[in-house]
């Protein structure tokens, strides 16, 4: 819904206040009708639900831009071109963050994001485990270790690619992240991803899948799509975690990352990854 123009000067003219003061990241609270138990969600960005897997991979479009973007104050990095400059600010802009509860809950370090600055291929995880709180990089332990693998297996380097999360905390106990947590920590992932321009992002697994496209689908649906997530091709495909779990998937994970070297124009090894 439009909004009124002097509410718009209204809002403007805050948000430059606001910037003056040095805060420059706002956040949407959900409101309750008087009277009601039911929360009054704000308006969000139309879902799309995907078509069955076809038998080549199809472009599904993710959910648009919306006046809430537009209205998104100009953040500290933007006074720059260079990604690895705009990824310092970006990191001190976080701080020690105290946002949200999980500062609270057992966090040792916040884990922002490793590699290649200007890289072309984007890989976002859920969350950091134990070892990734112990050592402040996403994926170190044994899912990094497979993560590792299925980079090698595509031909590159750990460093020619850029890693991070949804999130930047550990959750306790590593359990999956509330809604409002990703929420709350997502923007700045928004602003990595702008920094860096990758051509394409993997998301790995369902919370990075269904946080980045705003799509409650299945794992069977989400994969095997090409999605445009704000000018990026986006594919998805299992957690490394999950494959930990169950390895009878990573056949079908190693599907999903040719379609993402042919999409790179990678050439492909002439022996299947397992």
């Amino acid at each position: 819904m439009a909004l009124d123009p002097q509410l718009r000067r209204a809002l403007a003219d805050r948000v430059r206040f606001y910037n003056e003061l040095g805060i420059y990241d706002f956040y949407r609270r959900e409101t309750v009708a008087v009277g009601s138990d039911t929360p009054e969600i704000a308006s969000t960005p139309e879902t799309l639900t995907p078509e069955p897997m076809p038998s080549r991979p199809k472009t599904v479009l993710a959910a648009p831009v919306t006046e809430e973007d537009l209205f998104a104050a100009p953040k500290p990095e933007s006074k720059t071109s260079d990604p690895a400059q705009a990824l310092r600010l970006i990191r001190e802009d976080l701080g020690d963050c105290t946002r949200c509860r999980l500062h609270q809950q057992g966090r040792k370090q916040i884990v922002f994001g490793v590699g290649d600055p200007r890289a072309e291929l984007m890989f976002i995880g859920e969350a950091p485990g134990a070892d990734e709180d112990q050592q402040g990089e996403p994926f170190v332990g044994r899912a990094g270790q497979l993560l590792n693998n299925m980079i090698k297996a595509m031909g590159i380097r750990r460093e020619d690619v850029y890693i991070a999360n949804i999130i930047k905390c550990r959750p306790p106990g590593n359990r999956t992240p509330e809604r409002d947590e990703c929420e709350t920590c997502s923007p700045f992932l928004m602003r990595q991803i702008a920094a860096i321009r990758p051509k394409v992002i993997v998301a790995l697994g369902a919370v990075a899948a269904k946080t980045l496209l705003a799509i409650n689908a299945p794992m069977s649906e989400l994969r095997g799509h090409w999605y445009d997530f704000r000018g990026t091709k986006l594919a998805v495909t299992y957690h490394p975690a999950f494959l930990l779990r169950d390895p009878r998937q990573k056949k079908e994970t190693w599907k999903d990352l040719q379609m993402v070297m042919k999409e790179l124009n990678m050439p492909l090894p002439s022996k299947s990854a397992e």
